[in-house]
């Protein structure tokens, strides 16, 4: 590719090579680029001091390098959630909208491609696993679908294509759009023994290539990883969750393990026909929570072929202190709170049912242990490639990719938005990632699993 990826996909409403370069950087980068002549940067704060010639030609010889290799490899965000209320014709993702992915800050940053996030809270409502909350829950799942297919179909056709195969992802990148591709986090809008079988193909229909059996508590497939604070109900996979782990791999769809137990996890991997992925986790070595992968997780998913998607959201890459885990709980306890209510949640509003005299109650002794213990720093890009880097030395670079979960929590000082994610790969190149390296994390990866999942998909179908 002679000249940026951004020219050389047709973007035309960008209107020059300066103005197309300046816009895949973050503003904090240009300032220092223009005062100091791109020196002394870090990924979470600029220096102005003026360095020495040599410090100067090298800092810019990394830059324009990082630079290069963002513009030529794929970058995939494997996990981006949508706001319902955004494809509207007063209002889309083709505008540039507060929300941190939408396509201006896409082609801003260099983000080629996303999967757009059939989301489904999981439902504690009394008939949750009755019709009824069956059907609310499908209800919301299919506008989401509806919502993703009209983005690409009528309000942005000429900026993004939705690509149902690799084949799809990579005809649609070399053309210039960007991709856009469907994954469904929380698999309960497929309902009961009644419908969860024949919905596996009609979801793999509307588009979906993804899929995890559960999210923030258990659903009628699966136990949650939340079921380490709050007890379980499968012991990992329920029957139906089996059989419809069976009919995803029939179909295409990849199985994915972020939200879903550990127990869950081991139990899929010993049906599974196909390599299976985790879209958004980090590593438990390094931060020690529920929705990350311990060390056996990370050896099983590299046995089964599979890739972690090491995700950029701060309470996944660093994690509270010991003493300040322990005066939470001590909170919990005494509030008597779920242990899966965090101090966040708290300060957002009613929580558990307490009354607003509770909960002032609540706040004050939470800012009590915040002066005592206080919270982590949020979470910036170098924890990010820590991450990576922990995941890529105990199961290899194949095994290994990247996301943010925008729009549902995600985000970290130095990739804010998608308009930020050269910033991530400045980071992987400072840390000595070659091309072909970062390629696979950007996307290289994904793309392999998701290959394999469409071929055996295909030799199933021709078996029957």
């Amino acid at each position: 590719m002679s000249t940026s990826k951004i020219m050389s996909r047709g973007q035309r409403n960008i209107q020059s090579i300066n103005h197309r370069i300046s816009r895949r950087l973050p503003m904090a980068l240009l300032i220092s680029a223009v005062l100091s002549g791109m020196t002394g940067m870090t990924l979470t704060s600029y220096s102005f001091a003026a360095p020495s010639n040599t410090k100067m030609s090298s800092e810019q010889t990394l830059i324009a390098k990082a630079k290069g290799i963002h513009q030529r490899v794929l970058t995939l965000d494997t996990h981006n959630d949508i706001d319902i209320n955004n494809f509207a014709f007063s209002r889309n993702y083709s505008q540039d909208l507060e929300n941190q992915v939408t396509l201006p800050k896409m082609f801003a940053g260099g983000l080629d491609a996303s999967f757009f996030i059939v989301y489904t809270g999981q439902s504690t409502e009394p008939d949750a696993f009755e019709p009824a909350g069956y059907k609310r829950a499908y209800d919301s799942a299919i506008n989401m679908f509806e919502g993703i297919h009209r983005m690409t179909t009528v309000l942005a056709p000429k900026q993004i294509e939705f690509a149902r195969s690799v084949a799809d992802v990579q005809r649609i990148y070399k053309s210039g759009k960007k991709v856009a591709l469907i994954g469904v986090e929380n698999a309960y809008p497929l309902g009961d023994e009644k419908n969860a079988i024949k919905r596996v193909k009609q979801f793999y229909e509307r588009g979906a290539r993804y899929m995890s059996l559960a999210h923030q508590g258990h659903s009628q497939l699966s136990d949650s990883n939340t079921g380490e604070a709050i007890g379980w109900k499968w012991n990992g996979l329920s029957p139906l969750g089996k059989q419809v782990i069976a009919e995803m791999n029939k179909w295409g769809i990849m199985v994915d393990v972020s939200h879903p137990s550990k127990e869950s996890m081991m139990q899929t991997l010993a049906i599974t026909k196909a390599p299976i992925i985790a879209s958004h986790s980090s590593v438990r070595a390094l931060c020690d929570v529920s929705r990350n992968m311990d060390d056996e997780q990370l050896m099983a998913l590299k046995a089964n072929n599979g890739v972690i998607q090491i995700v950029g959201f701060s309470a996944y890459l660093k994690t509270d202190s010991a003493e300040r885990r322990a005066a939470l709980k001590a909170l919990r306890d005494e509030f008597k709170l779920p242990d899966n209510v965090s101090a966040q949640a708290v300060r957002r509003g009613p929580v558990g049912g307490i009354s607003e005299e509770q909960r002032a109650n609540l706040l004050q002794k939470l800012n009590e242990v915040d002066a005592k213990f206080p919270p982590p720093t949020r979470a910036n890009v170098k924890d990010l490639v820590n991450h990576i880097d922990y995941a890529v030395n105990k199961i290899g670079i194949d095994h290994v990719g990247i996301s943010s979960d925008f729009d549902g929590g995600g985000g970290i000082d130095g990739w804010n938005h998608a308009g930020e994610t050269f910033n991530v790969t400045l980071e992987l190149v400072r840390r000595g990632y070659t091309e072909a390296q970062i390629a696979k994390l950007w996307s290289g990866n994904l793309l392999r699993v998701m290959a394999d999942v469409e071929k055996i998909a295909r030799e199933q179908q021709a078996q029957k």
